[in-house]
């Protein structure tokens, strides 16, 4: 009995010896996982937290960037909600989501399914990455860059655009397509169209290389079109990556900066300022840094708004379709 008792024991601290890594004491390695994490939060905090809760701060003091910040209380926020182009930008801001959410994404998803259905099968694998490399292409692109590239063609004297309607005999076509407000915010819609058509191009590829394609295949021989297979395969499979696309690109439209600054400075008046280039302006060239921290909070509470939104109902939807 004493001679069994011993070799039990035995095995059992072999057997925990095995279980636990060499000099660590048992329980210490999770406590450990923590330390992995501090570098992470401590730039979590400098950069993002503490920014936002200073800013935060700002937006109910009167600060010109100078002096110390004054408690003003609520003053910024009630200026804000009767502020005429506060509510211009954000009006604009609803043509920067048509512009770079619901067109890219829509042609996207149609790109992306003839690419993957019609070319790739058709063309070969090789055909089909360089023409989506070639749409992405855009998005390698710095956005001010691309932004003065688009300009030059813009111009309305020697602009690229101007002189191909003027050889072609349309002069009565010509005109400041940035310089004029009925025609400045369609022509930063174009551009950021291009810009971003290209993400929800390569996100979407991606998500169909997990679509078996005997679907397509098994549809085809039961007579389905490109539509229908595009509609009853294509959009069922992919809707996960549907809802990262827009999630993403509504957050990146109402946070547009780049291409207004490069191109019209919020301009001719306000026809295309944005809400990040009206908290610019108020910071840097009005010098109204508390007032330029109400419009860059509300702009915050806004994402944050959108985000939950679009993320409660993603997760309605994936709870129905498990239910069925």
């Amino acid at each position: 009995m004493a001679i069994a008792d011993v070799q039990s024991r035995t095995a059992g601290s072999a057997r925990s010896r095995q279980r636990t890594p060499a000099g660590l004491i048992p329980g210490a390695s999770r406590k450990s996982y923590w330390l992995y994490l501090i570098p992470g939060l401590a730039l979590l905090a400098v950069i993002i937290v503490i920014p936002l809760g200073w800013n935060v701060y700002l937006s109910f003091t009167d600060y010109r960037g100078i002096k110390p910040p004054e408690w003003t209380g609520l003053d910024n926020w009630v200026k804000l909600f009767g502020d005429a182009t506060f509510w211009t930008s954000f009006g604009n801001s609803i043509a920067m989501i048509l512009a770079m959410v619901i067109l890219p994404t829509v042609l996207g998803l149609v790109l992306a399914a003839m690419l993957f259905d019609l070319i790739g099968r058709k063309f070969g694998g090789k055909l089909a990455s360089f023409l989506r490399a070639t749409y992405y292409l855009p998005q390698i692109l710095p956005s001010v860059i691309a932004a003065i590239v688009i300009g030059w063609i813009l111009r309305p004297q020697n602009g690229a655009l101007n002189n191909v309607l003027g050889a072609v005999g349309l002069e009565n076509l010509q005109h400041n397509w940035l310089g004029s407000p009925d025609t400045a915010l369609i022509s930063i819609m174009v551009i950021m169209i291009w810009v971003q058509l290209g993400y929800p191009v390569v996100i979407f590829m991606a998500a169909l290389q997990r679509v078996d394609p005997e679907l397509y295949e098994a549809a085809e021989l039961d007579g389905a079109n490109w539509f229908q297979r595009f509609r009853s395969i294509t959009i069922s499979i992919i809707r996960p990556e549907v809802f990262v696309v827009v999630l993403t690109c509504t957050i990146a439209a109402l946070k547009v900066f780049g291409p207004v600054y490069a191109l019209t400075r919020g301009g001719p008046g306000t026809s295309t300022i944005v809400p990040a280039y009206y908290a610019y302006s108020e910071f840097f060239q009005s010098q109204q840094v508390g007032y330029g921290a109400t419009i860059a909070t509300a702009l915050t509470v806004v994402i944050a708004i959108v985000s939950v939104v679009f993320i409660s109902f993603q997760t309605k939807l994936e709870r129905k379709e498990e239910e069925r």
